[in-house]
Order: C-alpha cells, then sequence, then structure tokens
C-alpha cells in the first residue's frame, strides 16, 4: 500500500513539473561542473564576452531602459491605467503596506543595504563620474548617480515584466509564464519549443542570479562578523551561514506566500525603518538633509542628459560608464525574470496605474532616501579625516561607519539582521518563483519542487563559493540579459497591442452608437 503512494505520488511529481524544469537542470549543471572544473578559464571566457557585450551594446542597453521608462509613464498616465490586473471588482489579496514590502524585499532590499554606503563612497573619493576625487563636486555627483543607477530606470525595468505577467496572467487567464505574455505575437510558437526556451532563459537567470546572491552574500555577513567580533574569513564559515539561511528560506517557502515570505517581508520594512531612523539621528541630520534635497533636484534637472550618456569622445568616462551604468542597466534586465514574476503574482487585483507607482515611484523614492542617508553619512566621515573608508571592502564600509557612531553595536546588530531577512527573502522568493515557472505555471507550485529548487539554488553558490567561480558565473548572468533584453521589447509590444485592443472595447461600450 506505501509502496503504491508513494509510485503515485512520483508520478503527481512528474506530471505537475514541465520540460523548463529538466532543461534548465542540465544547464545549470554544466555551468557547474565547468566553473569547478575550470574557474579561471570560465570567468575568463565570460569575463571577454560581458566587456564586449558592455563595448559593443552600451548605446542599445541606454536607448532600451530609457524607452522602458517612457512606456512605463506613457501608461501611468493614459486611460488604460484603470484597467484592473484581475476580473472587474477583483481586490488586491494584500494589503497596500504588505504589497510594498514584498515587492521591495525580492526587488532590492539587499541592495540597498550591500551598497548604501559604498556606492556613494566609490563615486565621490575612488572613481568619480566626471569631477576630482573628494571634491565638491563629487559629493553632489556621487549621490546624482547612484540614485540614477537605483531609481526609475532600475524599477521600470522590472515593472514591465512584471506588468504583462500580471496583466496576462490575471486579467486573460494565461498561466504565468515568460512565454504567455508573447501569445499575441508570436502565437502557438509560445507554446512550443521557442516558448520553452523563452522559459528556460528566465528560469535559469533566476538560479545563476539567486546563488551568485547566496555566495556573494555569505561573504558580506562573514564580512560584517568578521569585523565585529573577530570571526576568521573562510569558506567554513561562510558554508555555514549558507546552510542556516537554506534552512530558514525553505521553511519559508514550504508555508507559503501568506505567511513566510508576508511576515519575513514586514519585518525586513520594519528593521529598515528602524536602522534608517537611527542612522538619520545619529548621523550628520542637516547634511544628510541638505544634500538630499539638493541632489533629487540635480537628478530630476539631468535626468535626461545621465539616461544617453554614453562619452563617445573620452575613453576614461566610457570606461566608467560601461563599469557602472551599462553593468547596472544588464544586472536589472537579468534579475527582471525573477522579479517581475513574483511582484505580478502578489499585485493581482490592482489597477495598472496603482501598481505602476507602486512599483515605479514609490521604490524609488524610498531608495533615495536610504541612499541620502547613509551615503551622505559616509561621504561627511570621509570628510572630515577622522577615518579613511576606502581602505574598507565593499561589505565592512557599513560597519566601519557605525563603529564611529554612538550605539555603534546596536547598528551593527540590526544591520546584519537586516541583511540576513533580506537574502532569506530573496532566496524564499525565488524558490516560489522556480516552482511557479517549472510547473506548468502554476500559482500554488508543489512543496516538492520549491523544495528541489531551494536545495538545488544552495548547492550552486556552495559549489562555486568553494572552487572561486561565483564571478564567472555573475558574468553569465549579465550575458544572459542581452538576449532577453529582446524578449523584453516583444513584451512591451504584445502588452501595448492587448491594451489598445482592449480600450477600443472599453471605448464601444461607453459608446455604443459610435463605430
Amino acid at each position: 500500500m506505501c509502496i503504491t503512494q508513494l509510485k503515485k505520488g512520483k508520478e503527481n511529481f512528474v506530471q505537475k513539473i514541465s520540460n523548463v524544469f529538466w532543461i534548465t537542470i542540465a544547464l545549470v549543471l554544466a555551468s557547474v561542473v565547468f566553473g569547478v572544473a575550470a574557474p579561471s578559464t570560465f570567468e575568463q571566457v565570460t569575463s571577454n564576452v560581458q566587456t564586449f557585450i558592455t563595448s559593443a551594446f552600451g548605446w542599445y542597453y541606454l536607448i532600451l531602459v530609457s524607452i522602458i521608462v517612457l512606456f512605463c509613464l506613457l501608461l501611468i498616465f493614459s486611460p488604460v491605467g484603470a484597467i484592473r490586473l484581475g476580473k472587474p471588482g477583483e481586490k488586491p489579496d494584500y494589503s497596500t503596506s504588505t504589497w510594498f514590502a514584498m515587492l521591495f524585499s525580492a526587488g532590492m532590499g539587499i541592495g540597498l543595504v550591500f551598497w548604501g554606503a559604498a556606492e556613494p563612497l566609490s563615486h565621490f573619493a575612488i572613481d568619480p563620474p566626471l569631477a576630482k576625487a573628494e571634491s565638491d563636486a563629487a559629493v553632489k555627483e556621487s549621490m546624482r548617480y547612484t540614485f540614477f543607477h537605483w531609481g526609475i530606470h532600475a524599477w521600470a525595468i522590472y515593472a514591465v515584466v512584471a506588468l504583462a505577467l500580471a496583466y496576462y496572467q490575471f486579467r486573460k487567464g494565461e498561466p504565468g509564464l515568460i512565454s504567455a505574455t508573447l501569445v499575441p505575437i508570436l502565437g502557438k510558437k509560445a507554446r512550443g519549443p521557442l516558448g520553452t526556451a523563452i522559459d528556460v532563459m528566465a528560469v535559469f537567470a533566476t538560479v545563476v542570479g539567486v546563488a551568485t546572491t547566496l555566495g556573494f552574500g555569505a561573504a558580506q555577513i562573514n564580512g560584517g562578523l568578521s569585523y565585529l567580533f573577530g570571526m576568521p574569513i573562510n569558506f567554513s564559515v561562510q558554508l555555514i551561514i549558507i546552510i542556516v539561511v537554506t534552512v530558514l528560506f525553505i521553511a519559508s517557502a514550504l508555508s507559503g506566500l501568506g505567511k513566510g515570505i508576508k511576515i519575513l517581508s514586514n519585518t525586513n520594512m520594519v528593521l529598515a525603518a528602524v536602522l534608517l531612523v537611527l542612522m538619520l539621528i545619529l548621523g550628520p541630520t542637516m547634511f544628510i538633509m541638505n544634500l538630499f534635497t539638493d541632489t533629487i533636484g540635480a537628478y530630476l534637472q539631468n535626468l535626461a542628459a545621465m539616461s544617453f550618456r554614453i562619452a563617445p569622445l573620452n575613453e576614461e568616462h566610457r570606461t566608467w560608464i560601461n563599469g557602472w551604468t551599462i553593468f547596472y542597466w544588464a544586472w536589472w534586465i537579468s534579475w527582471s525574470p525573477f522579479v517581475g514574476i513574483f511582484i505580478a503574482r502578489v499585485s493581482k487585483g490592482r489597477t495598472i496605474r496603482e501598481f505602476l507607482i507602486g512599483t515605479l515611484i514609490m521604490p524609488a523614492l524610498v531608495s533615495f532616501f536610504w541612499f541620502a542617508v547613509f551615503g551622505s553619512s559616509a561621504i561627511d566621515l570621509q570628510m572630515s579625516g577622522a577615518v579613511d573608508l576606502t581602505k574598507h571592502a565593499t561589505e565592512e564600509v557599513l560597519f566601519a561607519i557605525f563603529h564611529e557612531l554612538p550605539w555603534s553595536s546596536v547598528l551593527s546588530v540590526v544591520a546584519i539582521a537586516l541583511v540576513g531577512i533580506f537574502f532569506i527573502t530573496s532566496a524564499d522568493s525565488a524558490t516560489f518563483v522556480l516552482g511557479m515557472q517549472t510547473s506548468h505555471g502554476s500559482l500554488t507550485p508543489s512543496n516538492r519542487v520549491k523544495l528541489v529548487w531551494g536545495v538545488a539554488q544552495s548547492l550552486v553558490a556552495v559549489i562555486l563559493l568553494y572552487s572561486g567561480g561565483l564571478q564567472a558565473l555573475q558574468n553569465a548572468l549579465i550575458i544572459a540579459a542581452l538576449p532577453f533584453s529582446a524578449i523584453m521589447i516583444l513584451m512591451m509590444v504584445s502588452l501595448y497591442r492587448s491594451l489598445a485592443k482592449e480600450r477600443k472595447e472599453m471605448l464601444k461600450e461607453l459608446h455604443p452608437s459610435k463605430k
């Protein structure tokens, strides 16, 4: 009897998962084997390809992302903004505060903690975009370009993918797959081998992105613990960190969206708010507020120029753009399948206008203030000469700032807890998305599928962290952004066609006498 039930369970499991699962598993295994067998060769090859892409297609990324921003803004002010991502009258599944916490935690919460002080410091004292290092002009530039990299452009990339998925899934009844958003353009091909290839690309990008995040995240937490408590920085400590995080995020993933991710996301926002307020009060408050106000104006004033800046006549400036702006645009595009699918899943019942304002404007404003508080504190401390923050590794900069402030231990503990929970939330969200994408777009993927992906992500991170292949895998992720950017273009065209058609139908209902 038990053997029969076990066999049936295995058969059901195989039926629920799709070909995308097996193909992606094979690709991930091949990448891991290459990364372990020849890490230096793997890194060199992927680095060369990445360098070529950023140099040859920089103009393409700048134009594409600017079009994406304009497309999102157009929809906000268009009549189609009133269309609901769901059936008429359908209400959102989550409260506005919980929804915002969930999309923010999955989107870039951990990045803000990691780069909150480090990126403005780098643009100010190490590698400024235009001005002389540590000059007054560099202060303003550092914040302006940080806002640019983490603001409206980044969230527009996530928003356009998430919007297309949510619209076709909840409005049109399509499965929650990237390929399903292209049916109006590709027709039956979207449900065949071509559609499978598109979905495999999305799943591969998610696995690679989260695996590299787990690896680099373990290194970051290890760096913080080392700075605070003298804990050694080595693979053994990072392995323990990954094991603990894996157990926690799998437990959360198995509990479902309504419990694990929801609770963790709300906890994240509370801890983030506590850390932000403490830093604002204990840091150079007036300098923070003045620089924030001034830089917001400079950001808005120079937004168009920054969006298309590629420095064709200055090799040094072009190198900076390639290493920062183009890299970020490719990075956000490579993460958009994972983040977009998750944001779409938790956005059912909201109007297009509400959705875009919530995913485009509000997160950008929060990001701006976060960078203003932590970036201004780092710059002020660097200018004072009390400590040279540039000598610290990126993962240690935040803790080095805390060391110079009152309540440094409290700030450090809150920061480590925030980093840990953000990592758990990101991996938890990815486990759900992977389960969904490899179960024919099911909104409730089985726990067994989620368990397999949870363990797989962590194993990839551990193996590549041990062999030194994580950087190469990160390069591979950036490379994958180029073909996926073409899919994003098709998604926008498909969404525009469908929305235009629905708008015509709405006008006919309002004015039946008009043709």
